[in-house]
């Protein structure tokens, strides 16, 4: 019993050892296989999961664009859903709002699309998109494209094309634009390069590239002040007995002012000139250290100016005596024309001195003119200018009237050079008889003390004309210049009669003159009062009584040179007589100064009928801003002034008009050395 007891107690406790061990295998199972197993199981069952869903949404993704496929085909071409996948493939998915940006060409348009978009996920699929078109420019067939666009799809091809096109196009649009641009600045240019005036003095041209220089000349003004200071320096070193000093800056002022001569830019120097200032330059530091005084300097340069102001109204008026006289004088060429045709003429037979048509010459039925000259070539212009213009020569007749000097030369060039079926008579004023002192005013004047002392001693300084060197004019001696006022005692047969200066052009045929109504008038003539000083006022002394009661000092003054003179109403209102008083009265020039037009402003003072401004343009004697287009359309230019077209003093850009109507390859002329 007790050993069954044993056994069975030793059984016992195996058995509960055994059952202890149990639990803990258990407890170490879960706390360690269960977690592992639970997260293994749950990351196969998301994988799953996931797996589905991203099969479902590949679904739902190829269900929507097999539908947007479907609509987009039905609302664009072939070509332009190829060119919308190429564009897919370059730059990504595109889209509206891409294009709303401005992502795209110019080529695209947007047609029909609302300013605001609804970003909803939800929209269905079937929703009216926004209408696109291209404009699809047409490819040139044939043209070849680059080598290394040789793989490119037909899209591609077609898209680069499109682009290339558009370039071309844009870059011709351009270089038009640039032509245009182009031809607007020439002719702008070329309208303003007329305005240019050509008759710059001197060597100046505003198109020359070394005038844009300000300080060309620095050099030469350099010099200058330092002869001025030197100058200065040499009367004070004497005044303060500094010998050797004034002795070195005498030399170095000589050898300056042989420097510098008569140069006017640096140019003109000579190499020396550097060596030059640079000594002068240490001499006048030198006298400065010893010699500067502020109030003896100041002294010094304020006479040395006053002097200079003196030496220049002084040259002023010599220069104004010299253009004066310049203006007045014959050129050599024109007196050796003169002497020559004198010769010719003299030795001609009596027989062959006569002009042709002489009965015209009384033909109150004809036009009639009357040139009072005594420069042979400037009549021969007039005279041919007239003719070349002229409708029907025929009906012209040129009544000359010359002096006893020039009665020969004027004759023998007209008996060469006969103006072609016109008639044409020669007069010498000296041989009018009846132009006296007796009869003339301006004759008995001439030959009183005082004119004779205003003439032939201008530089008395008891004159008191002295200062009016414009009148002391060979012209007033003249009896050429006053024959205007006895045109009916000159031509007491004629009716009409246009009277011309020898310094005008005729441009166009004048016989519409003859059919002008004067309403009454004696005179026609174009008036000049377009600027103030063309009025009453500049020529006539109204503070003498005499004339301020006769006569308004704003009346409008009127030109000489072209002006048609009714004969009979002369004859009627007694003109010459007019002028006669008014001559008498001005014995002592109170009235007016010397000269024809203040006079004939008074004789035909209410008498004057103006004429259109385009039979009668003046000023290309001394007016360098003549219109050109005025010029153009007038029947007669006038170059009233001192630059006469003869004289080498003329205005270049006009001369021409006057040039064009004499012949130089004329033997008279070219033996005279006369020349363009």
């Amino acid at each position: 019993m007790a050993l069954k007891r044993g056994l069975s107690s030793v059984g016992v406790h195996r058995n509960r050892s055994s059952g202890s061990r149990l639990p803990i295998v258990i407890l170490v199972f879960f706390s360690v296989l269960a977690p592992f197993v639970f997260f293994v199981g749950r990351g196969l069952y998301i994988s799953d999961q996931n797996s589905v869903q991203i099969g479902s949404s590949k679904q739902n993704i190829d269900w929507r664009e097999k539908l947007a496929l479907q609509s987009i085909k039905n609302l664009f071409t072939k070509e332009v859903i190829d060119v919308v996948t190429t564009s897919t493939a370059d730059m990504g998915p595109l889209s509206l709002d891409s294009f709303r940006k401005g992502n795209l060409s110019a080529s695209w348009k947007v047609i029909g699309v609302d300013a605001s978009v609804e970003d909803n996920a939800t929209s269905q699929p079937n929703q009216k998109a926004a209408g696109l078109k291209q404009e699809m420019p047409q490819v040139e067939k044939g043209k070849l494209l680059d080598d290394d666009h040789s793989h490119d799809t037909p899209a591609k091809t077609l898209r680069r094309q499109l682009r290339d096109n558009r370039r071309e196009k844009r870059a011709a649009e351009l270089v038009q634009q640039d032509d245009e641009a182009t031809v607007k600045l020439e002719n702008a240019a070329f309208e303003r390069s007329k305005a240019v005036d050509s008759a710059v003095l001197g060597k100046y041209n505003i198109w020359r590239k070394e005038n844009e220089n300000d300080n060309s000349d620095s050099t030469v003004r350099l010099m200058r002040d330092q002869i001025i200071m030197a100058k200065v320096y040499v009367s004070i070193a004497k005044l303060k007995n500094k010998l050797d000093l004034q002795q070195e800056l005498q030399i170095r002022l000589k050898e300056s002012q042989r420097a510098l001569g008569e140069s006017t830019a640096d140019a003109d120097l000579p190499h020396s000139a550097p060596e030059k200032i640079k000594a002068m330059g240490k001499v006048l530091s030198k006298a400065r250290e010893q010699l500067y005084d502020c109030k003896l300097v100041t002294g010094k340069l304020r006479a040395m100016l006053q002097t200079s102001e003196e030496q220049v109204r002084s040259l002023k008026k010599q220069s104004t005596f010299l253009s004066q006289l310049a203006a007045k004088t014959i050129p050599n060429a024109i007196h050796c024309l003169s002497m020559r045709l004198t010769i010719e003429y003299y030795l001609l037979p009596k027989e062959k001195r006569k002009f042709p048509r002489s009965e015209n010459l009384e033909n109150p039925n004809l036009y009639h003119y009357a040139l009072f000259s005594d420069n042979v070539l400037a009549a021969s212009v007039v005279v041919n200018s007239t003719i070349m213009n002229a409708k029907d020569p025929s009906k012209h007749v040129f009544h000359l009237v010359t002096d006893k000097l020039n009665f020969g030369a004027m004759n023998m060039w007209f008996l060469l050079n006969p103006p072609r079926k016109a008639t044409i008579h020669v007069e010498n004023v000296d041989e009018f008889k009846w132009l006296n002192s007796s009869y003339c005013p301006v004759l008995r004047q001439l030959e009183t003390a005082a004119m004779k002392e205003y003439y032939f001693k201008a530089d008395h300084p008891t004159t008191s004309g002295s200062s009016n060197l414009k009148y002391r004019n060979p012209k007033y001696l003249s009896m050429l210049n006053h024959l205007r006022f006895y045109l009916p005692q000159v031509y007491p047969k004629l009716d009409k009669i246009l009277f011309l200066d020898d310094d005008i052009v005729v441009q166009k045929d004048l016989t519409g003159l003859w059919s002008v109504d004067l309403h009454g008038k004696v005179n026609g003539a174009v008036e000049t009062c377009g600027q103030s000083f063309h009025r009453f006022d500049k020529y006539l002394n109204f503070s003498n009584p005499h004339i301020s009661r006769n006569f308004d000092p704003n009346a409008c003054g009127w030109a000489y040179g072209m002006n048609m003179f009714d004969l009979k109403e002369w004859k009627r209102r007694d003109i010459t007589g007019i002028y006669h008083k008014w001559q008498n009265m001005n014995e002592d020039r109170v009235l007016w100064k010397l000269g024809t037009l203040p006079p004939g402003l008074i004789t035909f003072y209410g008498l004057t009928h103006p004429l259109e401004k385009s039979w009668h343009v003046l000023g290309l004697g001394y007016n360098p801003s003549v219109d050109k287009r005025e010029i153009e359309h007038a029947a007669v230019i006038h170059y009233n002034g001192n630059m006469k077209p003869w004289l080498e003093l003329a205005m270049t850009k006009y001369r021409p008009y006057w040039t064009k109507y004499i012949k130089y390859d004329h033997p008279y002329l070219r033996n005279c050395n006369l020349s363009e």
